[in-house]
């Protein structure tokens, strides 16, 4: 009996399939796409402790090979490398927090007890280049200020609804990156299973074209891991100078500024930009010398960091144009927001990697062919 897979109507009619298939998630994009993201939702512990792992990742091999390798077994080797990464970063999360909150919480209280004072002499410093009080008068901020508590009071009573929504959202991302930590502790300790089973999976679907395969994902997660990595010692570089400069010269709030200078310097071109203005705006709010210090400062760090302390760090690793990383990071911008402007950098550079070692030689073989 004739198999139904060699009838001639048979790949007519898995090609209207689907074709109709498509138009229809053509027509129902939106729905199709909430429908994707409500169903991803589900795993999003998982998918966030895969990522938590990957970070973790480098500093746990950093200290199976080289703090614990004098250790034979290999899987002892791998839970001492494991334990002590995990434990590296649960201290410095505690440090950080120990630090920053503290000084967030008086930095408040500080703008709200000072308030009328530094309204008082923003009014006097547009006094003094001109801009009168005919212009822009703040008198009425001025007036207004004692009277924030109770704004803030009679805002919370009629949102109390939004806020306790609000609050269990925050409940719940929380409880989601407390159980995607616990995952990545699962996902580094069945790495190898994870990683040969992986292997297994790649040769059964593209058998012949494994190797390439096996060399794109290598090289990717070569230019990735980097990035990450490289990233992080830079900006923790970046916070110990701060942190050094501001103890120096006796600036307040040493941790909280240090710590959003070094977090805003992992995203790239606008975020030393963006630590530099929220570490200002804070210095502000006691002296505005210690402002202009800081800001001095943070500009030659950033020219020092541009010029010597990332290229050392990243070398050639890298290799693509500073127009490409660029138009990387606003289209990453536009399309992923925030997670795509971090990511942009990596992903230019492995599109770049693609596109000069396998689509450029192939269609230069195309062309000599035609030739």
């Amino acid at each position: 009996m004739k198999n139904i897979k060699d009838k001639s109507w048979y790949t007519l009619a898995v090609a209207i399939c689907i074709g109709v298939v498509l138009l229809v998630i053509l027509i129902r994009l939106n729905v199709v796409l909430n429908a994707i993201g409500t169903f991803l939702g589900f795993f999003s512990s998982v998918f966030l402790g895969a990522v938590i792992a990957y970070i973790i990742n480098p500093l746990s091999l950093f200290f199976r090979n080289r703090v614990f390798c004098k250790i034979k077994k290999d899987s002892l080797k791998a839970l001492m490398g494991n334990f002590a990464a995990f434990i590296a970063v649960i201290i410095m999360i505690v440090f950080l927090t120990v630090m920053v909150v503290p000084q967030l919480v008086d930095s408040v209280f500080t703008f709200t007890e000072n308030l009328d004072d530094y309204v008082a002499g923003l009014q006097e410093s547009l006094d003094s280049i001109g801009i009168s009080s005919t212009v822009i008068n703040l008198d009425a901020l001025n007036k207004s200020s004692g009277e924030i508590f109770s704004s803030v009071s009679k805002y919370v009573k009629e949102n109390i609804d939004t806020i306790m929504t609000t609050t269990v959202d925050v409940g719940k991302a929380i409880s989601t990156g407390l159980i995607g930590f616990v995952l990545s502790i699962y996902f580094l300790a069945e790495k190898d299973k994870l990683i040969k089973g992986g292997k297994r999976f790649l040769k059964a679907v593209f058998k012949g074209n494994y190797d390439k395969v096996a060399y794109v994902l290598r090289k990717s997660n070569k230019i990735l891991n980097r990035y990450i990595v490289y990233n992080l010692v830079d900006a923790m570089i970046i916070g110990i100078v701060n942190a050094i400069f501001m103890t120096v010269s006796g600036l307040p709030y040493v941790g909280l500024v240090s710590v959003i200078v070094a977090v805003t310097n992992i995203i790239p071109t606008f975020g030393p930009l963006i630590g530099a203005a929220l570490g200002g705006f804070l210095l502000l709010l006691v002296e505005p010398w210690c402002a202009g210090a800081f800001l001095a400062f943070t500009a030659i760090l950033q020219i020092l960091d541009g010029y010597i302390i990332k290229p050392k760090l990243f070398g050639d690793s890298l290799g693509v144009s500073g127009l490409w990383i660029l138009i990387g990071i606003v289209a990453g911008g536009k399309m992923f927001g925030v997670v795509g402007i971090l990511l942009a950098i990596p992903t230019v550079a492995i599109l770049d990697m693609l596109y000069h070692e396998f689509l450029l030689p192939y269609l230069e073989g195309n062309n000599n062919q035609e030739i």
